[in-house]
């Protein structure tokens, strides 16, 4: 299907919209122009260091209004995967007190602390890491608990440069303990299957739109939708021949991705 023919737009945030708390060019007007063809859109990442709520407010102050029924994230996905396949089962949350928060109020078992009876290391994008954290996971991954992770971002792009992501971490923890994580988000197709139930259109119709070839781009792959790379986050044109991932276009930003579609009106 033609990118012009496109209805469901799924957005990965950090590096496609925005970077820290610079919203990119055109964003708005891109947004405005999906609601006026009659088409939707979702907002979909991996960070799983803070809520929604957290979100809508950054989202707000930016001068973009949402509601929680547009975003999905690695959260999402892991609260699903919990439930689905470990129902019951307590986790250690190695995370910040928001995405705890979140899995304790969609009735997850969680503690921080490497109890007896904990089941399950679940790692996610922890801007408030600690050494105590690190010693304690450890501690569980050699004791022989399952391990999960949100997601498998090396890094998360800032205005400054980049900070050592969820992957990062994981790598970290697989040198020291010799195990290795079952990641849940992206590039993980559940997401995207998920948006696709949720709104109603068909795998043709939607595209999936991301800075990262072996999350976003790989995501939109893995479920069977086209993709778009924005080259505005981590990413660059030497990632395709390096990961040996191909996304259906290649823009630079969301202006330029906004530009094509008017053009096509």
């Amino acid at each position: 299907m033609a990118l012009a023919d496109k209805r469901l737009f799924l957005l990965d945030m950090d590096g496609t919209l925005y970077l820290d708390d610079r919203l990119f060019d055109k964003v708005p007007e891109f947004l405005s122009h999906v609601r006026r063809i009659g088409g939707r859109y979702l907002f979909l990442t991996n960070n799983s260091s803070r809520g929604v709520e957290g979100y809508m407010e950054k989202l707000s102050r930016m001068g973009i209004p949402t509601a929680p029924e547009d975003y999905l994230t690695s959260v999402d996905a892991a609260i699903d995967h919990l439930r689905r396949f470990h129902a019951g089962k307590k986790c250690y949350v190695f995370g910040t007190r928001a995405f705890y928060g979140q899995l304790q109020t969609a009735g997850i078992p969680v503690t921080d602390r490497p109890e007896d009876d904990v089941d399950i290391l679940l790692c996610g994008f922890d801007r408030e890491l600690t050494f105590r954290k690190l010693e304690d996971a450890c501690i569980l991954l050699n004791r022989g608990v399952t391990w999960l992770a949100t997601n498998p971002d090396w890094v998360c792009p800032t205005w400054y440069g980049s900070v050592p992501d969820c992957g990062s971490v994981c790598r970290m923890l697989t040198t020291a303990t010799g195990r290795k994580p079952l990641f849940l988000g992206k590039p993980q197709p559940a997401m995207a299957t998920l948006a696709l139930r949720r709104t109603g259109f068909s795998p043709e119709q939607a595209v999936m739109i991301g800075d990262r070839l072996y999350t976003d781009v790989a995501c939109g792959i893995n479920a069977g939708i086209d993709s778009i790379f924005v080259l505005s986050g981590e990413g660059t044109e030497a990632d395709i021949a390096q990961y040996g991932i191909h996304p259906t276009w290649i823009f630079s930003d969301i202006a330029a991705l906004y530009r094509q579609l008017e053009e096509t009106l």
